[in-house]
């Protein structure tokens, strides 16, 4: 910026366009050591006077300032509310005080003040004026997640006052009215959604709260939207999946609201084209994760049905284009468990079997290139062809288990490779780990219940969940009273030096390990399945 020019000019340019009077200076005194600092915020570029340290002294007097101001427009605004030039010049002071403020942002030990003198409360009623971008960007930054962590006392009182105040409907009512194609109010929404996302991630309890005073409404509506794809609706998708993570509250809203034709129509555009941009990829892979939240709830499972969301899926497996990936992972959350049922019985019908077994019998190079492990590749067909064996009932559990007598066996032996691979990743991952444990017993390590939890965690990171649903397939086959499945099993089993009895002990390991967060009745009946099927091996 030209400095002469900056200061030649009463009129400084700030945040967001906003214009403001500054007092002047000449040149001489602006480069007087002692009596400027510059200070850079995301949001704007402050003078601040070095002659008058920020502290709570200083603090208290600029939200004393800033009442008063407010007060003062406000009674204006009573008085002549159709003649704005009458209340113009105190919004423009009022504006300049709120730009002050931004200081305490640095400063959240003192966040207290803001409660204390009911400056909450009056930021809060600005949000329905003209000024409310000047205010949404100060939020922003006094909720600035970092910030908020440097004092978890004054931040656990701002966000206490902020949901006192209504904050997220009062934000929404007011995004509500801003222009998108005005640049300063498409920022007014950018910031307006930085503001819930750093009160969730400090605060992940509120989103329930959030969702339900019209933020999920909006979200649906946004994205949903006829408008060219931005950072706003990018941001939007990860709202909303924030908001759908591990809460069954908000992914039964988003079902109730219609919201998953919602997510459906948006991912249909991905069925035939990629993504354009990088950016609009992980717009892409947020709307997959939403679906895939929303169906760990077992009502969502029968709007995903009527909505023919397995048609798509179905149709982004066979179309090869980026969206393939998330879709089989999609049809495993869809497909998985007693609640999927319905939907393994439709996906058989649909013809997806030829879609799926392709995928199984070989995993694609190009799921590298999209940044998806061969492992997780695996892990989802495997996943959903043990749902499919788990819940289908007579004809379509028939045309399954046909599948793999076809071209003599050729799954089965598919199956056995894979069973061999994984059982080895996992045994170098036992040995590695017996030796550590063995190494801290002899440090005199006390081996305790989280460090079991790690290891555990680890040999599933190394394959074991894949490989208990690999052996959970070969027992299911075994058991279908096909003699030709079973021969073939326990022949290639013995062919490479395999053994029933470590097989019987994965699936116990599994077996124990099944059904959390499900009823014990549930759970124990699904063990006693297993080990029936066991039994028989």
């Amino acid at each position: 910026a030209d400095v002469g020019g900056l200061l030649g000019r009463k009129v400084c340019r700030l945040s967001k366009g906003i214009f403001s009077p500054f007092f002047l200076l000449t040149i001489s005194q602006f480069f007087s050591p002692p009596f400027f600092l510059f200070t850079f915020r995301p949001s704007l570029f402050l003078l601040i006077k070095q002659a008058e340290p920020v502290d709570e002294s200083s603090v208290k007097k600029m939200i004393l300032t800033f009442e008063k101001r407010s007060y003062k427009n406000q009674e204006l605004r009573i008085k002549f509310p159709d003649n704005p030039e009458k209340f113009m010049e105190t919004e423009l002071d009022l504006n300049d005080i709120i730009q002050e403020m931004h200081v305490i942002a640095t400063m959240p030990d003192l966040y207290h003040l803001l409660v204390e003198l009911n400056a909450v409360h009056s930021l809060l009623g600005l949000l329905m004026l003209h000024i409310a971008i000047a205010v949404v960007d100060l939020l922003q930054e006094l909720t600035d997640i970092d910030t908020l962590h440097e004092s978890e006392e004054g931040a656990e009182v701002l966000i206490d006052a902020l949901l006192e105040g209504q904050v997220v409907a009062l934000l929404v009512q007011n995004m509500e009215r801003l222009d998108e194609q005005v640049k300063e109010e498409a920022d007014g929404v950018y910031n307006t959604l930085a503001i819930i996302e750093n009160m969730a991630e400090f605060r992940p309890g509120l989103c329930t709260e959030a969702a339900q005073q019209g933020l999920m409404q909006w979200l649906l509506k946004r994205i949903k939207a006829k408008m060219p794809f931005d950072a706003n609706k990018l941001y939007c998708s990860e709202i909303l999946a924030i908001l759908l993570q591990n809460n069954d509250n908000t992914r039964e809203l988003l079902g109730e609201m219609d919201g998953i034709d919602v997510l459906l129509q948006q991912l249909s555009v991905f069925k035939r084209h990629n993504p354009a941009t990088a950016e609009e990829q992980e717009m892409m892979e947020n709307l997959f994760d939403s679906l895939c939240s929303c169906l760990m709830l077992p009502a969502n499972r029968d709007r995903f049905l009527r909505g023919e969301g397995l048609q798509l899926m179905n149709l982004m497996l066979r179309e090869k284009k980026m969206s393939r990936t998330s879709a089989l992972k999609v049809l495993d959350h869809g497909m998985i468990g007693p609640e999927g049922t319905d939907n393994c019985h439709k996906f058989v019908d649909i013809l997806g079997l030829r879609t799926i077994f392709p995928l199984f019998m070989k995993t694609p190079k190009k799921m590298k290139k999209v940044g998806v492990s061969e492992k997780e590749h695996e892990e989802h067909v495997c996943s959903i062809i043990a749902s499919m064996l788990r819940n289908l009932k007579s004809q379509q559990r028939t045309r399954l288990l046909n599948k793999f007598t076809e071209n003599d066996c050729e799954k089965v032996d598919r199956l056995m490779e894979l069973h061999f691979k994984y059982l080895d990743a996992v045994q170098q991952a036992d040995k590695r780990i017996e030796g550590e444990k063995h190494d801290m017993v002899r440090r005199g390590e006390i081996l305790d219940d989280s460090m079991e939890d790690e290891f555990y965690l680890r040999r599933l990171d190394a394959g074991l969940f894949v490989l208990q649903l690999i052996c959970y397939i070969m027992v299911e086959i075994s058991n279908s009273g096909i003699s030709q499945l079973q021969q073939r099993v326990h022949q290639i089993l013995n062919l490479r030096g395999g053994s029933v009895k470590v097989v019987r002990h994965i699936m116990r390991e599994y077996a124990e390990s099944i059904g959390d967060g499900k009823t014990e009745e549930f759970k124990e009946a699904e063990q006693k399945r297993i080990m029936d099927l066991l039994d028989n091996f």
